[in-house]
C-alpha cells in the first residue's frame, strides 16, 4: 500500500518502523518543523524526521496543512491511506479527503475515553487499572472518529509514563499495521464510539508537576508516576527544589509535607491521608538519586517540611 505517515515524536517511530517492515512504501513522512532545544536552542529534527532520514524516506514539514500549497504536495503524492501518530497539527477535512482509504490515526487509549493530547499521563493520573490503542479513522472532531481496532493493556502498579508509552507504541506498531492489511482487504468494520464514557485528556501543564501535599498519598504517588520522566513531580524543601522520581505509599501519618520518618527504603513523608515514602530524588542541577544516596548529601531531620514549590 502507498502510504504517507504523519508523526512527530519518539511514540510514533515504532509504527513508521513497522510499516516500512510490512512492506507498505511509505512515500513520504509529514512530521513537524524542527525546533529548537537543548541548551544552546540548536534547531532539533523531530525523532520521526530522523528515523525517515536513516531510511531515505522523503520529509515535508510544512507549519501548516490549511496552506494550499501543503494540501497541493499531498494530493500529488496519491496515498492510499495517511496513518497519523502524535502528529500534533490538525489536519483539516480537506487534507483527510485526499487518500483513497482515508485518515487512520493510532491514539494511546481506549477512545471514548482520554481523547486528546495526554492520554497516558491522565490514565495514570485517574488510577486507571488498564488503557490500550484504538486505531481510529479519523475525521474533523478530536478523537471522534469510528474506531477500526482496539487492544487493551493493563496498567502495572509500577507503570511509569514513560513505561506506558513504550509498551503503548509497541501495541500501536502492531495494531497498525494489522489495520492497514484490514483496509487492503475490505475486512475492517469502523464502529462509531459510544456516546457513554467520553472523558478528555487535557495538554499537561506544568503547574501540575507540582506536589500538594494536602492530596492523599495514592493521588501523589500517581503523580510521581504520571510525571516521570517528563516534567517531574517537583515539591521543594529546605529552600531547594526537588524532584521526585519514584515514590510509594507507606504506613503513618503526619502533617502534610512533614518527614515523619527515615529508613532505608526512603524518606517518608505526611500527606492529606495516609503518608508516602520518597525513594528517588534529584536537587535541581544534581543526578537522580535513591533516597539514601540523596540524604548523604542532603541531610534530612524527622520534622522537616516539604512544600509546594511556587507558582513561577
Amino acid at each position: 500500500m502507498r502510504l504517507v505517515f504523519a508523526g512527530t515524536p519518539d511514540f510514533a517511530v515504532p509504527a513508521l518502523e513497522a510499516v516500512v517492515a510490512a512492506g507498505h512504501h511509505v512515500a513520504a513522512v509529514l512530521t513537524q518543523p524542527d525546533r529548537p532545544a537543548g541548551r544552546g536552542l540548536a534547531e532539533v529534527a523531530s525523532p520521526v524526521k530522523q528515523a525517515a532520514a536513516r531510511r531515505g524516506i522523503p520529509v515535508l514539514q510544512p507549519a501548516t496543512l490549511k496552506a494550499p500549497a501543503a494540501q497541493d504536495a499531498l494530493r500529488a503524492l496519491a496515498p492510499d491511506a495517511l496513518v497519523v501518530a502524535a502528529y500534533g497539527l490538525i489536519l483539516p477535512q480537506a487534507v483527510l479527503d485526499i487518500p483513497r482509504l482515508g485518515a487512520i490515526n493510532i491514539h494511546g487509549s481506549l477512545l471514548p475515553r482520554w481523547r486528546g493530547a495526554a492520554p497516558i499521563q491522565r490514565a495514570l493520573l485517574a488510577g486507571d487499572r488498564e488503557t490500550g490503542i484504538s486505531i481510529m479513522q479519523m475525521d474533523a472532531g478530536l478523537d471522534t472518529g469510528a474506531v477500526l481496532l482496539r487492544e487493551a493493556l493493563p496498567i502495572r502498579p509500577e507503570d511509569t509514563a514513560g513505561t506506558l508509552h513504550d509498551r503503548l507504541a509497541a501495541l500501536g506498531a502492531r495494531l497498525v499495521v494489522a489495520a492497514l492489511d484490514g483496509l487492503a482487504r475490505g475486512t475492517l468494520v469502523a464502529a462509531p464510539q459510544p456516546l457513554d464514557g467520553v472523558t478528555y485528556a487535557a495538554k499537561l501543564e506544568k503547574a501540575e508537576a507540582r506536589i500538594d501535599w494536602t492530596h492523599p498519598a495514592v493521588a501523589i504517588e500517581r503523580q510521581v508516576r504520571a510525571f516521570n520522566p517528563v516534567p517531574g513531580a517537583t515539591a521543594r524543601v529546605r529552600g531547594t527544589e526537588v524532584k521526585v522520581w519514584q515514590a510509594a505509599p507507606a504506613g503513618g501519618t503526619g502533617e502534610p509535607g512533614a518527614v515523619i520518618a527515615i529508613d532505608p527504603q526512603g524518606i517518608v513523608v505526611g500527606t492529606g491521608s495516609g503518608a508516602l515514602r520518597l525513594e528517588a530524588l534529584q536537587r535541581a542541577g544534581g543526578k537522580r538519586l535513591s533516597a539514601g544516596n540523596f540524604l548523604r548529601g542532603f541531610p534530612l531531620a524527622i520534622g522537616e517540611r516539604f512544600t509546594t514549590p511556587a507558582t513561577n
